[in-house]
């Protein structure tokens, strides 16, 4: 009876150790996705700032005083009545 008693002692411990085991290991598998989810929030924020930035940008882009300045930076047009100033330094 004593082998009985120990045999079924060890099968016991063993089922408990196995779904200690699943149990920890399940642990660690779920904290890891919340970890992923958490970058990929950060990543969809960053990306939600960007796209922010960038409509912003193509508002501006349509407007006249945007053109203006462009054509005037890169091109060096200039309004009737202005005297032009040559930057020398670059």
């Amino acid at each position: 009876m004593n082998k009985k008693i120990k045999g079924k002692s060890v099968i016991f411990v063993l089922i408990v150790s196995y779904v200690c085991y699943i149990f920890v290991s399940q642990q660690i598998t779920m904290r890891n996705i919340k970890n992923q989810i958490a970058d990929k929030k950060i990543e969809e924020q960053k990306a939600k700032e960007k796209n922010r930035k960038l409509q912003d940008e193509v508002k501006m882009s349509k407007s006249d005083m945007y053109i203006e300045k462009l054509a005037r930076e890169r091109l060096g047009l200039i309004k009737k009545g202005e005297t032009p100033v040559i930057d020398t330094k670059n």
